[in-house]
């Protein structure tokens, strides 16, 4: 039975669809006045295993993630560059659909817009404004009534007093649902004039046209809580005047020398830096190796440890993949997907989901040592089985390696050097056969030798 962690009410609650063996899933997407970052990452790699997961469970899921395409800095940023704001942000959400795509994540079920959907947002405004929820001020711009909304504060858990909020940080002042623009800036014609939506409405709206007023699942990463997601639920519950999500999800941030990543901070981490150094699965390993809602304390020697993981990950899959196996259940096979089941419907507990598939890599290495090879390779599809789930394992397959390398060069060369020393192992030269292995391991390269050949990988 799947549990959530709602961060509404900071319990794990049980998973109950408003649709039965249907799902609907709205996550804020990417704002795209730059190049995406390693917490982009974190946050689209873990609701690509949720979709994943739940459509594996036999759901049918409806996974809705929103591009904005319009805002101040995207504004700011295509102005600096003199470059047209329709031009610009083409060109990052081409590098964004690069980035995710290598990162292997599913693409959702719609990817709208804020730019095509102006017409919904107005409409939705203009009921807030009927409703008393929404004003015009002295400046043109409207703005949402906090006050109006009796549960604001609810989602980042501060005491459902305005009074409080008036008196701290946190209550600053009504939001803008419409803002008014200059005649020189971009533009859109609206009942109170030429101008532009505010941050928070476009979800608003986006999510009535897609799923109306029933939302199983909203996410997003934890600095989304508060003003975002909490501008974003009081003025779609003051629309819709009822609950409009059942389960609130969030990620937590990435922690680079003890303080949080943040672009205003400049020490932010792009995806396609990282896609230079580390496959796509090491990249997914990392990021799903900490609970989803807690910090990661981000370590580049931490990745280069998960790649000596996959490495015998690998290897494994290889033994089933070689031989051409069919997976089917039995009871080993019942076992090991009960203990992985049992990790992922507990709130989606990746780290231990990755430990049960580590742990089945080792009994594999061992049953192959001890030449129990119908069992390994067995077991070994259960492996791909399982780590596929999350994601893992999506590469060209060759006859000898699984990872990717991007240097046919050294491919070759590694080759080379693995034929020189299956012949020597043939004219039973072991010293030349170990001195040729030792040359292999400072390649980084992992290798179990068979009767007839020796299997390997990075």
């Amino acid at each position: 039975m799947l549990k959530i962690f709602n961060t509404l009410t900071r319990k794990k609650e049980i998973f109950k669809s408003i649709y039965k063996k249907k799902v609907s899933i709205y996550v804020c997407g990417v704002t795209v006045y730059d190049n995406c970052h390693i917490g982009h990452a974190r946050t689209f790699i873990f609701f690509d295993v949720v979709n994943r997961y739940l459509k594996n469970l036999g759901y049918s899921v409806k996974y809705v993630r929103n591009i904005t395409d319009i805002d101040d800095k995207i504004i700011k940023k295509s102005t600096l560059i003199n470059k047209n704001i329709f031009s610009f942000t083409k060109h990052v959400i081409n590098q964004m659909n690069i980035d995710f795509n290598t990162l292997n994540i599913l693409k959702p079920s719609f990817e709208p817009r804020v730019t095509s959907h102006i017409i919904d947002i107005i409409n939705m405004i203009n009921i807030l404004i009927l409703n008393k929820h929404a004003y015009i001020n002295s400046q043109g711009d409207v703005l949402f009534s906090i006050k109006s909304y009796q549960n604001y504060g609810q989602l980042l858990h501060k005491k459902n007093n305005l009074n409080e909020f008036e008196n701290n940080n946190f209550y600053k002042n009504d939001f803008v649902l419409w803002k008014k623009t200059k005649n020189t800036e971009i533009s859109w014609k609206s009942p109170w004039g030429n101008g532009r939506p505010g941050w928070h409405i476009e979800c608003s709206a986006i999510n009535y046209l897609y799923f109306k007023n029933k939302l199983d699942i909203h996410g997003g990463g934890n600095d989304l809580i508060f003003p975002h997601h909490e501008n974003e639920r009081a003025q779609s519950e003051c629309f819709y005047k009822e609950k409009f999500v059942n389960y609130w999800m969030h990620t937590g941030m990435i922690i680079l020398k003890n303080k949080k990543m943040s672009k205003s901070l400049g020490n932010t981490f792009l995806i396609k830096d990282l896609i230079n150094n580390f496959s796509s699965d090491v990249i997914r390993y990392y990021f799903l190796s900490t609970k989803y809602k807690h910090p990661i304390y981000y370590n580049v020697k931490n990745l280069i440890k998960v790649n000596k993981i996959l490495r015998k990950w690998y290897f494994c899959i290889n033994l089933s993949i070689k031989k051409n196996y069919n997976f089917s259940f039995n009871h080993s096979s019942i076992f090991y997907i009960n203990l992985f089941k049992n990790a992922m419907n507990d709130s989606f507990d990746t780290p231990l989901a990755l430990l049960i598939l580590s742990n089945l890599a080792k009994k594999i290495i061992i049953l192959y040592d001890m030449k129990k090879f119908k069992k390994a390779i067995f077991l070994s599809s259960l492996l791909h089985y399982l780590g596929s789930i999350l994601g893992f394992f999506n590469f060209n397959i060759n006859s000898n390696n699984l990872n990717y390398i991007k240097d046919i060069n050294l491919y070759k060369k590694i080759e080379k050097i693995i034929k020189k020393r299956n012949y020597a192992r043939k004219l039973k030269l072991w010293k030349k056969a170990d001195h040729l292995r030792e040359k292999l391991l400072k390649f980084g390269i992992y290798i179990k030798d068979t009767k007839n050949e020796t299997l390997w990988n990075f």
